[in-house]
This record gives structure tokens, sequence and C-alpha cells, in this order.
């Protein structure tokens, strides 16, 4: 199969929505880029709809029940801080880089989830210190590619504030620009963050989300300067996508609280699930209910739990059977998925009220206290990604109305002449120059 690009640039801006277009249109960087590509303005994500999940769809154009990361953190009861799906070992099947490598092209990965540990040449994977022994610059020279970490740190780890941002976001965009001009990998993934970390504390219509749209809007400018400076822009295909949308809320559901209420989680004296039947994991805007019995009077009792509490509270938009939530996507081995009414949310507390109303203040604050989320089905109404290319290989001005974020690899191995043989999506071909 025929490469049809030199340099692909894959930039995911987290939490990137249809609706944005209509303000980064406007912006002088993204205008300019937006004239030369082709774009698809409603992009369906994937189930649930949270990052880790969808980046692993986005290299492997597979459903979270195939590619196996099924949720942005661990089921591990009784941590209150779980580790998440860092490693590329979690994922099941063959990934664009994968193919790439065994290829003989080169890849970077930036701060791209569920990289830790990949065979990537230039690696700097998403992984955080999750336990208090651990050292952040240690867990990820150990966990990417330490020569090329250490000399980035070197270089503009004075930019960082921990995991604050911008500042992440602008060390990766410096740690971007100096990888593409010296090392000018065939493949280069890199994963910005500042959207999706204003949203959540300040609201999706926010200013702070505004300026991170302006931020963004800045570095698209400079990837695109980079490029022409170091003579590879012409041979170059740049990629812009998000992985999910958002909503604002400002309700809190606890499962857990009531599992335990019913007797179906018992905790210590420090709140810690010592043993549980049934418990809830969130995903944010939905939740998956895992049982250890799986037998049918053991489910129509959980279940019919579920829906008393439902018709008490009236916070749960869906009930599905783990039948139906494999069926759209997500893990089949859930006893139940849960999705939330707009203005909900879940997390995974054993203690407290069953339903918590958020109060000023507490956002960014208090520990995954947020004003707006993700993680709800796809198929809510304004609640689409996008997906943008343009350069070589890229037809200029076409318009897909819409696909899935499960098209997405499929498509950019096809733009590097390679094949996704086992992805659920398909290659969308009116993009391309074939």
């Amino acid at each position: 199969m025929e490469r049809m690009t030199k340099h692909l640039v894959v930039i995911s801006f987290d939490g990137l929505s249809t609706m944005d277009l209509n303000i980064v249109s406007k912006l002088h960087n993204f205008k300019a880029y937006m004239e030369e590509a082709s774009c698809c303005k409603k992009v369906f994500s994937i189930y649930p709809t949270v990052t880790y999940p969808a980046h692993a769809t986005i290299v492997t154009g597979q459903y979270p029940k195939n590619h196996g990361i099924i949720n942005n953190t661990l089921l591990q009861p009784g941590r209150g801080a779980p580790d998440w799906y860092w490693h590329r070992k979690y994922i099941k099947s063959e990934t664009i880089y994968d193919l790439a490598v065994r290829k003989g092209m080169t890849v970077a990965a930036l701060l791209w989830p569920v990289t830790a540990g990949a065979r990537i040449q230039y690696n700097m994977p998403e992984i955080f210190a999750n336990r208090p022994w651990q050292n952040q610059i240690l867990v990820s020279l150990l966990n990417g590619s330490p020569i090329f970490q250490y000399n980035m740190n070197k270089k503009f780890g004075h930019l960082r504030r921990g995991i604050n941002q911008p500042n992440l976001d602008n060390f990766t965009h410096q740690v971007l620009l100096d990888t593409l001009k010296n090392k000018k990998p065939d493949i280069t993934l890199v994963h910005y963050t500042d959207l999706d970390s204003m949203r959540h504390y300040n609201g999706y219509s926010s200013k702070e989300a505004q300026e991170a749209l302006e931020r963004h809007d800045k570095r698209l400018g400079d990837v695109v300067a980079a490029l022409k400076d170091c003579g590879i822009y012409e041979d170059s295909t740049i990629v812009v996508l998000g992985d999910h949308s958002s909503l604002d809320e400002d309700k809190i559901i606890h499962m857990n609280v009531l599992f335990k209420q019913k007797g179906y989680i018992k905790t210590d004296e420090r709140s810690n699930i010592v043993q549980h039947s049934a418990i809830g994991k969130t995903c944010d805007g939905s939740t998956y209910i895992y049982a250890k019995n799986k037998g049918a009077k053991f489910l129509e009792r959980l279940g019919k739990v579920i829906e008393e509490f439902n018709d008490e509270y009236g916070c749960i938009e869906a009930v599905y059977t783990g039948r139906q939530a494999a069926e759209l996507g997500a893990d089949p081995d859930c006893a139940f998925m849960l999705e939330a009414k707009k203005g909900y949310y879940f997390l995974d507390d054993t203690d407290g009220e069953l339903i918590r109303q958020i109060k000023p203040g507490e956002a960014g604050n208090v520990p995954h206290v947020t004003l707006s989320t993700h993680g709800y089905s796809p198929f809510k109404p304004d609640y689409t990604t996008v997906f943008l290319a343009s350069g070589k290989g890229i037809r200029k001005g076409v318009q897909i109305d819409e696909m899935n974020l499960t098209d997405e690899g499929p498509t950019l191995a096809r733009l590097l002449g390679l094949e996704l043989k086992k992805a659920d999506g398909r290659v969308i071909e009116k993009l391309l120059e074939i």
C-alpha cells in the first residue's frame, strides 16, 4: 500500500467540540489552517466519552470493548486514587504506531495516553507518580524514552508546574516544536489538555476556556511555522482532532453510598472498601456497575435497587445491561451501565449524600469536583467532536457530514501506507487524494 505522507502530525486538543469551530474558525491560525483543510464537524466519540478510551480508539480504530481501555482508571476498590490505564500493555490490539515502528518509521508521542512502555523512539508518556515513594521524573523516564525525556526536561522543564495548566501544555508544546525541528519524525502524536482542564474547573463556556482556545490557536500556528522552518511542511500532513466534548453539571451522584446502605459494600473505619458484591466505577457522565455475582436473580435485585433509587431521585437518564453496554462499545463485563441526566455526573465515594449539590468554589479545590465534564453517551445533543486534516495526501475543502472516532485510526493508517486490519471503523476515502 502506497504511503501518502512523509510526516504525519496528529494534534489532539482534548475536549475540542463541534461548537468550538464557531470560535476557532475566526482565530488567525485556525482560520488559515481551515482554509486549506478538509474536515468533519460532527464526529461521534466512543462510550464512555473519556480521554483514555478515546485516544486508544484513535490509534486502533476500535471500540473500548475490543481494544481493552474501557475507562480512564482501573477498577481498584479501596484505592482513593486508582491507577490509570497508562501502559501500552493494556491495549489488546495493534496501534498505528506499532505498525509504523515495524515498518522502520520513527514515532514521537508526547503525553499521548496509554503509551507508557510502548516501542516508540521518542516517547514522553502521560503517566503520574501515584505512590508516596515515587518520583515523577523517574516514573516518566522509566516508562518512556529516557535520554530523549532527560534532554527535553533539561531544556524545558522550567516551564512546568506539576500538571497545572496551561503550564503543562506550554512545556509539551516546546518539546513538540523541538522534536519536529530536530528529529523530524514520520509520525508525531501530541496531546494537549489545557482546554479540557479549563472547562472542568471553570465551565464549558467560561472565559478560561475561551483563553485556552486562543492558546491552542497560537500553538497550531507555531506547529505550521516549525514545519516550514525545518523544510518539511510540503511533505507533512497536519491533523487536528478532539476526543470528546463536555457538558456543564452541578450535581454529583454517589452510587456507592447507595450500595453501602443496601449492604453491597462494606468499609473499614477509614471508609476504605474491604468487601463488595456490587460496586460503581465512575466514567464521570456515566458509570459502570460491576457485580461479583452474575446470576440472574442477583442482577434482578440489583437492577431493582437502581430502579427504585432513580424513581426517587430522577437523576439517571438510561440504564443499560452489560449486553447493551457492549453493543454500545463499552465494557461487556459490567452488570449495568448508567447514563446520568444532563447536569449530573458520578463519583465513587462511599460516604456522604446520595446526591450532592456542588457548592461555589469547590471545583478545582475539592478532589474530583468539577463544573463541566464528559463520559456521557456520544449521542447526547450538541456533544460531538471534530476531525480536521490538511496537507500531503489530503484533499482540500472536503466536508464530511458525520463520522465516528473509530474511523480516524484507519484513515490515519492509510495516509502512512498501513492498515489496521481489525479496526471497527473505516477509511474515510473522501478525505484522501487516492
